[in-house]
């Protein structure tokens, strides 16, 4: 059997296919997910999917087999991106899994799990559950479960587009780059009914990625997007990760938007809907944020990195959007869950209404600048962590997710890995000196 230890990360399951995951892992998993839902939620059905990597359909098929011996029923719906997935789940209201590596290399597969509604499921939540009963195929049930097929993709497209008001849209050209991954499936899907002139550059559902890696957050992978959007005077690009439930934005100058102003754009058009709304950041993304939030009479709450801190934390307060600076936009009406495509639209649709360029829309949120994320290995990481709190211990800290440091004009976070002996630092200060000034400063602290 292949390494159940190693595959099984804080949210999800990921790992080298077929050397970590495999077949029959995979029967042993589906097996054990259907135990836990059934078990938990008294589900007697789950829906199954998966993205366009060459093990998928094998691999769904034996997680389905692993099911049905638990006398569990499975609607398998084929290919889907993520945050189609989830609204499967959430509008049939059962239990979820898509096999998907998300960004990863095209040798990783992984699965993706949630409880019925798209509710998480995390480390404690129930995946380390999962893990222990996957280790051994569970026996079978009395009765076997039954396996139909059915294509959700329309039904998906109208959901996507319920979130804005089609009759308000105006010409835009749109370039959208998903990689060869799953938005080559759903971002046709749904742009066919608006009025965009829309282009896709690597459309074709390859999970070799022979373009570039999947993985929009490395700037490195948005430049053939940047070159594109200039080549044809575009009004905005479009960054899908492979499993294409994250985005990130291009505006007309081929200046990317981070997830922390795509976020905060965000943000804005649900409180100018919402007025007294509950919006969620994460404790890494800009202070442009809570600020705007708060400016538009929204209440901000923050929380630790994470889908499944964030969708429990929505569910707490009644918030009607959340965001990561890592790309990942959570709706209350997707039954809380993350989706770029929605992301994406709801930002069409304000240039539209504003009849704005999306550099006029980010310019009033362009107040700080970041580091971006800087990983560092070190021996250990909470011995440098403790030494990098003293050093400033004259300034407000907290404890919410690794360290963060507030001193005035500039902050950072300082987290583990949650697999690695890495240290994760996010910084951000008032301009690109500053902040080159700063980071700096702590990572001397870190090596003293």
């Amino acid at each position: 059997m292949a390494d159940i230890d190693a595959i099984f990360k804080a949210y999800d399951v990921r790992g080298l296919a077929p050397e970590q995951l495999d077949a029959d892992l995979s029967r042993n998993i589906g097996a054990a997910f259907a135990r836990f839902v059934a078990d938990e939620d008294g589900t007697s059905s789950i829906v199954l999917g998966h993205d366009m990597r060459p093990t998928g359909p094998e691999f769904a098929q034996a997680f389905a087999e692993g099911a049905m011996s638990q006398g569990v029923d499975v609607i398998h719906i084929g290919l889907v991106s993520t945050d189609m997935l989830y609204y499967a789940s959430g509008t049939l209201d059962i239990p979820g899994a898509v096999f998907t590596a998300s960004h990863n290399p095209a040798e990783y597969n992984g699965i993706k799990m949630c409880r019925k509604a798209a509710g998480p499921i995390g480390g404690e939540t129930g995946l380390d559950a999962i893990k222990e009963m996957a280790r051994e195929l569970l026996p079978a049930g009395d009765t076997a479960g039954s396996m139909t097929e059915r294509n959700m993709l329309d039904d998906f497209a109208d959901h996507v587009l319920s979130f804005i008001d089609v009759s308000k849209l105006k010409p835009l050209k749109v370039i959208a780059d998903t990689a060869n991954g799953m938005g080559g499936l759903v971002v046709p899907a749904v742009f066919d009914r608006l009025p965009f002139d829309l282009e896709i550059m690597y459309p074709e559902l390859d999970g070799t990625f022979p373009n570039h890696p999947a993985d929009p957050l490395n700037e490195d992978n948005q430049v053939d997007l940047k070159k594109r959007v200039l080549e044809t005077g575009a009004d905005i690009g479009l960054a899908f990760d492979g499993d294409a439930d994250r985005v990130f934005l291009v505006d007309a100058q081929a200046e990317g938007v981070s997830g922390s102003l795509t976020t905060a754009l965000v943000a804005r058009q649900v409180l100018e809907r919402e007025t007294d709304a509950t919006i969620i950041h994460n404790l890494i993304c800009s202070k442009v944020v809570p600020e705007l939030v708060t400016e538009m009479g929204g209440t901000p709450v923050r929380t630790r990195v994470g889908h499944s801190f964030i969708k429990n934390v929505m569910k707490e307060t009644g918030a009607a959007f959340g965001g990561e600076h890592s790309g990942h936009y959570y709706f209350r009406d997707n039954f809380r869950a993350d989706s770029g495509l929605i992301a994406a639209v709801v930002v069409l649709a304000a240039m539209c209404e504003a009849d704005q360029t999306l550099t006029e829309m980010v310019a009033s949120l362009r107040r700080y600048e970041a580091s971006g994320e800087i990983n560092t290995r070190v021996d250990d990481v909470h011995a440098v962590i403790e030494k990098v709190s003293a050093a400033y211990s004259d300034h407000t800290q907290d404890r919410m997710d690794g360290l963060t440091v507030d001193c005035g004009d500039w902050w950072f976070n300082l987290r583990p890995s949650n697999t690695e002996p890495l240290l994760r630092l996010n910084l951000e200060a008032a301009d690109a000196i500053a902040v080159a000034d700063r980071v700096a400063e702590v990572q001397s602290h870190m090596a003293a």
